[in-house]
């Protein structure tokens, strides 16, 4: 699994699951989520080959981001990548077996989702992350809600109920491996971290 978290307000930006995992992945991953949230300043990552990989390193200069690799054998150096890992394994992976990938993807999408959305944080307040948010009405715009011609009908108003699902899923249908990016896209920090960490205890796919 290649995992994507935002450091700052801790919701988890994408979980690509897939058998194997290449640079052309990680820069895929990265890809969508710069379109989506812009360019970090830094991509900080462990020193897995995934990462180090030339056409990785080449890809972020060009976009305009720089890599902070953690020192090797230092995972506490990114901590909070580390500390989702292991909330995704005891919540998730170890109550689960996984018949086929697809059954992985699907499944593991939806606990990210839950993650996000309702899961409560105690570390930003117990709240999640990137909560739903529900708007009930929106008054109407200046002349929106006025028939053209119809001045008699200026006091009218639109009311408009609608509900917004915070949802950054970043390619959740495509393949993925096992390894862990951690991403920060804050307003105040606009910097990622990267890690990988390879899953080597079940759940295991059956096929």
């Amino acid at each position: 699994m290649l995992n994507v978290l935002d450091e700052f307000t801790h919701e988890c930006l994408a979980i690509r699951v897939a058998r194997k995992l290449k640079a052309i992945d990680v820069i895929d991953v990265l890809s969508d989520l710069f379109i989506l949230r812009g360019i970090p300043a830094h991509i900080r990552s462990d020193n897995g080959p995934e990462f180090v990989a030339k056409a990785v390193q080449d890809w972020i200069a060009v976009v305009g981001a720089k890599t902070a690799y953690i020192e090797r054998g230092s995972p506490w150096e990114n901590g909070y990548i580390e500390s989702f890992n292991a909330r995704l394994r005891d919540e998730l992976l170890n109550g689960e077996i996984f018949y086929t990938l697809r059954e992985a993807q699907i499944v593991i999408e939806s606990w990210r989702r839950h993650y996000n959305t309702i899961r409560p944080h105690a570390s930003i307040g117990y709240k999640p992350p990137a909560p739903e948010v529900f708007v009930p009405a929106f008054a109407s715009v200046a002349g929106c809600a006025t028939p053209t011609g119809s001045a008699g009908h200026a006091g009218a108003t639109a009311n408009l109920k609608l509900t917004f699902h915070l949802d950054h899923s970043a390619g959740a249908d495509q393949p993925t491996c096992s390894g862990s990016i951690r991403t920060s896209y804050s307003a105040r920090s606009r910097s990622f971290a990267c890690c990988l960490q390879t899953e080597t205890s079940p759940p295991a796919f059956i096929r």
